[in-house]
């Protein structure tokens, strides 16, 4: 009985060691290439632990009404020099503090974003990001529902999820 008892603990212990019986979260590494929909766009997107939220690096930036709402315009260019154009409604304007100077006022908009086979949509507020290495910033409200980051890794995937949207061009 003695043994029976031992080998339960060897397989308990071994289970908690692998995960098995866990659930298994995807590790990427804190830079990683992400395609954002609806378009097709990938860029080089640095997953950011320390942000709660994620922002996108847009140029041409308009916000119009549609059907009574407030929609925004915008442009992105991928790590292949392409450009899409993006028109997406607005779903609320955050303020943004900033280490120095006032906050700043973002439109947030709804993308989906993929890393490696995670898609998830996900708040993204649009800015110009351009003086920043990294065109897309993945923040904590992404990452939190399952996956994990190690600091130690670059790059360990390319985005492989089923596309769900196009952009206007």
């Amino acid at each position: 009985m003695k043994t029976i008892y031992m080998l339960f603990q060897i397989v308990v212990w071994l289970c908690l060691c692998t995960g098995v019986g866990a659930d298994v979260k995807p590790i990427f590494g804190w830079v990683e290439k992400a395609r954002i929909s609806p378009s097709d766009m990938v860029l080089s997107a640095k997953l950011d632990t320390g942000a709660d939220h994620s922002s996108l690096n847009v140029t041409d930036l308009t916000i119009f009404q549609r059907d009574g709402d407030d929609w925004v315009r915008f442009r992105v260019a991928g790590d292949n020099g392409e450009s899409a154009l993006i028109e997406r409604k607005v779903i609320r304007i955050a303020k943004i503090k900033r280490h120095a100077g006032p906050r700043q006022e973002r439109p947030v908009v709804k993308l989906g974003v993929c890393v490696g086979n995670y898609f998830g949509e996900t708040e993204v507020n649009l800015v110009d990001r351009s003086r920043f290495k990294y065109q897309l910033l993945i923040g904590r409200s992404f990452m939190k529902s399952g996956l994990l980051v190690d600091p130690s890794l670059q790059y360990t995937s390319e985005p492989q999820c089923a596309e769900v949207g196009r952009a206007i061009e």
